[in-house]
């Protein structure tokens, strides 16, 4: 056909009607609808769970009351924050029944209450929509199914989740102007010692109060967080959170909790991200707070600065975290200096025992440790005999080691000067927040603002650096009071020993050294006071 042709015919366009709709409901027009509600509270407040139980009778006889609605249920989430859908269980279990083809329409009061992320909400509805279920929001007159329900919805969440960034800032704002006030609150479900008071304000209770400072106690005494985990469970005592097994990290917990000591360290942890709720550890991105005094103590100031002295000086040295025994840390190789492991022999038949040798020994690399090997009877009898000595002097190391205490752990003095340069620290804040203070208000050389501002926190950095080895002074001369007074109770009390004592052994060894010489195997054994004891055990000769 030519082009001139073509052009004198008529355009015609023929209509072919749709045979399925896009957005059909999930049964026939002529069936009623299957109608559910949904309904949520963002906390468990009296006052909101009366609006939450609102909101349920209201949805229920909203839905009856239509003859054309068919009720399904009305899905309600309390105490639940509608920033992220991951934790809103009856949510998640609506939106399942809607996609089985359970539910035809969703009835909530608001956008907000439906969700306050732009993206879960979108994300939500044109799921449903393509199954054929709308969702009529009430306070907004806005349905899914709607031409414009989608353009509403987008404006709508957005909206909604900019009101949820502001009550999260709002929040946050208040809990760290709270903080910033020096209130204390702590989970108390979950923390040994402490219940709610009255008053709001953190309240000793003392029947648990009394395990904390035997935990304090037990450790300071030798124990490990790990040996008295076991013992707690052992004698049945329940954990912080009620369950009948202690662990290692929870005893380390209450160890190095300063609420412990009547203070508290505020703003640990911060929210990163309002609408998942992300948590991070502070590394300085926001301020913190030490509170001093904020409540009251369970252990003093002193025993606290105690265990955290102790803590770091068994990490430098590397000492016992194991349960594995008695033993386990305080046994190390007079060769290579590794601590010693303990070992099964004979683990399946009649002859089985426990050795403890050097971790090093059968290292493939290097040269292998020539230090014996030891049998826990061996040990046992060689402190027996170590003890022995340290009572034939009994009357010697008390005298004398009296005299020590007085002389050498004498702290007064470090005390004065921690007095003297805290006032010289308080003198360079004053000097720092008045240089601030004028050079905000008054225009001056900068250079020699820098100039000023850095001298002064040079001098600042040198009094922290005298602080904390003063403090660490203390720290070390109160602990070796403690050690000896406790070392010199433990000798006066005893008498000739019988057998061997677990708790004996934990209180007054230091560590014991294990070497060979010969044909003996030589222990030296390190009483806390210093003492040095070496016992030899000769082999026995072969019949």
């Amino acid at each position: 056909m030519s082009e001139p042709a073509r052009a004198n015919k008529t355009v015609r366009i023929h209509t072919i009607p749709a045979t399925v709709q896009r957005y059909a409901p999930t049964q026939a027009l002529t069936a009623r609808l299957r109608v559910a509600a949904y309904a949520r509270v963002s906390t468990d407040q009296d006052e909101q769970l009366t609006s939450y139980e609102a909101q349920v009778d209201y949805y229920t006889r909203y839905i009856k009351a239509n003859p054309q609605w068919e009720f399904v249920e009305v899905y309600a989430d309390e105490g639940i924050s509608a920033t992220n859908t991951k934790k809103r269980k009856n949510f998640n279990r609506m939106i399942e029944d809607a996609m089985n083809g359970k539910i035809d329409r969703i009835v909530a009061k608001s956008v907000s209450r439906f969700a306050r992320n732009t993206v879960d909400t979108l994300t939500t509805i044109r799921s449903l929509k393509e199954r054929g279920v709308g969702v009529f929001f009430e306070k907004e007159n806005i349905d899914t199914l709607d031409s414009k329900g989608e353009l509403l919805i987008t404006i709508m969440g957005s909206l909604a989740q900019e009101e949820s960034r502001s009550i999260s800032e709002n929040v946050t704002w208040g809990w760290r102007k709270r903080i910033s006030d020096g209130k204390v609150s702590m989970p108390y479900k979950r923390f040994l010692g402490y219940e709610r008071g009255e008053d709001g304000l953190p309240c000793v209770v003392e029947s648990e109060a009394k395990i904390v400072r035997a935990i304090y106690g037990l450790f300071l005494d030798g124990q490990t967080p790990s040996s008295i985990a076991s013992l707690l469970t052992k004698h049945g005592i329940p954990s912080p959170g009620g369950k009948s097994v202690w662990y290692a990290r929870t005893v380390q917990s209450i160890l190095t909790n300063e609420k412990y000591r009547g203070d508290a360290l505020l703003q640990k942890t911060f929210t990163v991200d309002f609408l998942n709720k992300t948590k991070k550890a502070n590394e300085g991105e926001i301020p913190q707070y030490y509170v001093e005094n904020s409540h009251p103590a369970i252990v003093s100031g002193e025993i606290f600065e105690l265990v955290q002295h102790e803590m770091a000086r068994r990490r430098e040295n590397g000492k016992y975290t194991s349960t594995a025994g008695v033993f386990s840390g305080r046994l190390f190789c007079g060769e290579c200096d590794a601590a010693f492991g303990n070992k099964v022999w004979h683990s399946t038949d009649a002859y089985r025992r426990v050795i403890w040798q050097c971790n090093r020994k059968y290292q493939k690399e290097g040269t292998h440790c020539n230090t014996p090997h030891l049998t826990e009877d061996e040990i046992k009898s060689a402190f027996m005999e170590a003890l022995v000595q340290v009572l034939e002097r009994k009357q010697e190391i008390v005298s004398s080691y009296r005299e020590v205490i007085s002389c050498l752990c004498n702290t007064l003095e470090l005390t004065d000067r921690i007095e003297r340069l805290k006032q010289e620290e308080d003198a360079i804040y004053r000097q720092i927040s008045r240089l601030i203070r004028e050079n905000a208000s008054i225009a001056q050389d900068q250079a020699e603002y820098k100039r000023q501002y850095e001298a002064l926190e040079k001098q600042h950095a040198i009094i922290k650096d005298q602080l904390a080895t003063t403090k660490k002074a203390i720290a070390e001369r109160t602990e070796k009071r403690r050690m000896l007074e406790r070392f010199i109770s433990q000798i006066e009390a005893l008498d000739q020993p019988r057998q061997f004592d677990e708790s004996l052994f934990i209180g007054t060894i230091d560590r014991v050294i294990v070497r060979r010489e010969n044909d003996a195997k030589a222990l030296t054994f390190r009483f806390k006071d210093g003492t040095e004891i070496p016992v030899k055990i000769k082999k026995k000769p072969v019949d």
